[in-house]
């Protein structure tokens, strides 16, 4: 650590991040208020302690040598691994999810510091194969890397959360050079794997008529005669590849994976998924189809956001939260409040901070002379975007309730300190990032 770190340091990041974190606290206590104007919980307060403390992790972590967790980085992947099942086998059960280790009103949530831990352990792999010319192995055990964590948090189980790790896996193969077809072939598996669980959903709850192809999705008697057909075209394909060497037979064959994957993940998605998860995908399509119970909270979300107009009405103002409206409204929808009391203008700030923070870790990216740094720098971004995009869609009613946090804004220390904890490797690698 040396002194002139110090005037090296991002401070464009870090004030960002900190004015999120002092948004947030603000919020979090008009979310706390009644209608009568009494404050009925003490959460800024312990937000306030984890944003400092959080803070105060963020500066240590940059004036330290982001190189020396290289080595460790293994050993701290394994450690959150054992965390998870750990949590996963005698965690705390809060909101459906067995995702919580502590005791009383004091827990931390393993699942947001394996992200951290993910992330530099799959850039070390990156980062050690980065002259390899074997893209399909090095993306196939990136994918290996990200599963393993996000498979037990499914379990645990935490769907919002196991998605983030897709962000991250996504956004560091495609940094680290590997070919644009195979991260090509991961999106288009969960898009196709997204329409296939939703499609029978959308036919019962809202159609309200059966439609026979539609019906056949859920079928596990034409599931499993599609799939056998699709392995045979894909065989045969490889054949004519490996005779023919025509690239046509490469594409059917990679496109027979892609439905096949589709149609597994889609059939177990429907036997997996909880009733709560399944009626948040049926109110994403229709909220109005259960108004007073599962689609309540897109509805007041989105009242709350239309009703705070242009300027707002007012800090501590706001009627969806202060007469209790709005469920979660200091965790998942805080945005909704702070959209009503400030409007338009004030969530167009924080769409700039979160633009601003996607900015200067993009630079930092293109400036490093170090690729360990530039790809870990690009999960967190992976990791932010993903946050934003999809919690502030979730509360706009245009992406599906996923229990996401609005990273900085959102009460709950693990997610906050993680957040601080990835701003202070980013800072790190920036500081550092003509060192090599």
């Amino acid at each position: 650590m040396k002194l002139h770190d110090f005037f090296e340091m991002d401070y464009a990041l870090l004030f960002s991040a900190v004015l999120l974190t002092v948004f947030g606290v603000l919020f979090i206590y008009s979310s706390s208020v009644t209608s009568l104007g009494a404050s009925v919980s003490n959460e800024y307060i312990r937000q306030i302690f984890w944003g400092a403390g959080g803070l105060v992790i963020a500066i240590v972590i940059a004036m330290l040598n982001y190189r020396r967790i290289y080595y460790v980085s293994s050993y701290l992947y394994l450690g959150s691994i054992v965390l998870l099942i750990y949590t996963c086998l005698f965690g705390r059960v809060v909101n459906g999810a067995r995702a919580w280790l502590g005791i009383a009103s004091f827990g931390i949530q393993p699942s947001e510091f394996a992200k951290i831990t993910t992330i530099i352990f799959l850039a070390r792999f990156l980062d050690s194969t980065k002259n390899s010319r074997n893209d399909a192995w090095r993306f196939v055990v990136s994918c290996m890397i990200v599963f393993a964590p996000m498979m037990i948090i499914l379990i645990q189980p935490d769907f919002g959360t196991s998605l983030v790790f897709i962000a991250i896996l996504l956004s560091m193969t495609f940094i680290a050079g590997i070919s644009s077809r195979y991260i090509i072939f991961l999106l288009m598996t969960i898009a196709l794997s997204g329409l296939l669980l939703v499609l029978p959903l959308w036919q019962t709850h809202i159609l309200g008529k059966n439609i026979p192809f539609l019906s056949m999705l859920s079928n596990k008697n034409f599931i499993i005669i599609a799939i056998s057909a699709l392995l045979m075209i894909f065989f045969l394909a490889i054949i004519g590849f490996i005779r023919y060497k025509k690239t046509y037979f490469y594409w059917i064959g990679y496109s027979a994976v892609i439905i096949i994957l589709s149609f597994i993940i889609s059939y177990c998605g429907q036997k997996v998924l909880k009733p709560y998860q399944i009626m948040r995908l049926i109110v994403f399509l229709d909220p109005d189809i259960d108004p007073r119970g599962s689609g309540w909270n897109i509805i007041q979300s989105i009242t709350a956001i239309g009703s705070g107009g242009i300027l707002g009405k007012g800090y501590l103002q706001g009627t969806q939260s202060h007469y209790r409206f709005l469920p979660q409204q200091s965790t998942d929808f805080i945005f909704s409040i702070y959209s009503e009391e400030w409007g338009f203008l004030g969530g167009v700030i924080v769409f700039l901070l979160f633009l601003l923070i996607s900015l200067r870790l993009i630079k930092t990216m293109k400036t490093t002379s170090d690729s360990f740094g530039c790809y870990i720098v690009a999960g967190l971004a992976g990791m932010y975007i993903f946050h934003f995009m999809i919690n502030v869609g979730m509360t706009m009613g245009i992406m599906p309730i996923t229990g996401i946090p609005l990273l900085f804004m959102s009460y709950g220390g693990s997610a906050l300190i993680t957040a601080m904890a990835g701003i202070g490797l980013a800072l790190s690698v920036h500081i550092r990032r003509f060192q090599y």
